[in-house]
């Protein structure tokens, strides 16, 4: 359980990192409203955490529906991403339109030194990402991934105990992700358009929501690449989408470690959670809050994870702290560095899926 003294210094922590951000907050310019992402930075716009000096979305419909539910000027809106940075000078540029796009927006800020951060996945290929980091590195950019997963206490809290060799070795992680479905959760119908498209979302299940798997256990493994992937895609639900898979489980090897990824638009509700198997114990991150243990036989026990530090607890506030040089978002979560090891596996899997065969990387 959390002690009142470390839980009232967190909460102190992340009182005064929002009198911060109140005081000075972070400008951007939104790039795309077909992610339903978008929802979590428009409240925080809303709140003042947040300065959203623009918004670049070619769709005008969008542009009405958002301005109408988050009290958003006329004058907010940019037809493109190239218009809106000729007129406004942002610290970076958030971009919540289709995975597939991830590359035009980093073309379009890199020249201009501007960061980016994109809803996970990097890019809809690992071809688009090879491209983005060449931009990032020739442009001296941060270009980064933002994942719900990696603002979960307890996943910082099963990290935080395998580095203090708790349970010895990894031998198996096992990440689940998935839902009903998106059409089934009422996703919206610009957000679903590309989501279930083979080009602009790069695959179905395996791309939405294996990242969420390979980026925990990049980070588990502190970036190292795995040995070989392999992969099994399944198609359950043709009638409701046609063109991807709706079902994936990957198999990722390292010299040590064996890591499950199961990533499905079929179960009956949604979950995110993740168990690791040590050497002399196990861990199970059940929700973004909530963990249980077992050391050998019989030492079983169960706790609410502490909060996270201020500069971590938010895509916002991480974004900010990375800008400002308080953290380097170089070995992390949302790093490019370990998204493009996350893009090889995904590309991998794919290929694995489509082939059959073990893919050796």
């Amino acid at each position: 359980m959390i002690s009142i003294k470390k839980y009232l210094a967190a909460a102190a922590m992340l009182f005064l990192s929002g009198i911060t951000l109140a005081q000075n907050p972070l400008k951007v310019v939104v790039a795309g409203l077909n992610h339903d992402h978008i929802h979590g930075i428009l409240s925080q716009y809303n709140k003042g955490n947040v300065a959203i000096i623009a918004i670049a979305e070619p769709n005008k419909q969008l542009q009405q529906k958002f301005a109408r539910l988050y009290h958003l000027p006329e004058n907010l809106f940019y037809d493109d991403l190239k218009t809106a940075l000729a007129h406004q000078k942002p610290d970076a540029v958030l971009g919540y339109n289709a995975v597939g796009k991830h590359l035009e927006v980093v073309e379009t800020c890199a020249p201009f030194g501007i960061p980016v951060m994109v809803e996970k996945p990097l890019a809809a290929t690992l071809a688009q990402a090879k491209q983005i980091e060449k931009l990032a590195n020739q442009y001296h950019i941060k270009v980064l991934t933002n994942f719900e997963t990696t603002w979960y206490p307890a996943n910082k809290t099963v990290y935080d105990m395998v580095d203090q060799d708790s349970i010895g070795i990894i031998r198996k992680m096992v990440v689940h992700d998935g839902h009903q479905g998106p059409k089934e959760i009422n996703c919206s119908p610009e957000f679903l358009s590309w989501l279930t498209d083979p080009v602009l979302n790069g695959a179905g299940a395996l791309n939405d929501f294996g990242c969420y798997g390979a980026d925990l256990m990049t980070w588990l493994m502190k970036g190292r690449k795995p040995i070989a992937v392999t992969a099994v895609t399944r198609h359950y639900k043709p009638e409701i989408y046609p063109k991807v898979d709706d079902d994936a489980t990957i198999i990722v090897e390292y010299p040590e470690a064996t890591g499950l990824i199961e990533a499905s638009w079929n179960w009956p509700f949604s979950i995110k959670d993740m168990e690791v198997f040590g050497q002399r114990g196990y861990i199970h991150a059940l929700d973004n809050n909530h963990l249980v243990t077992r050391m050998r036989e019989n030492k079983k026990g169960a706790k609410t994870a502490e909060p996270l530090a201020a500069d971590i607890s938010s895509p916002i506030n991480y974004l900010t702290a990375v800008l400002r040089n308080k953290i380097p978002g170089t070995d992390d979560l949302s790093s490019l560095k370990y998204n493009m090891i996350v893009m090889e596996i995904l590309d991998a899997a794919k290929r694995s899926a489509a082939t059959g065969k073990r893919i050796v990387l």
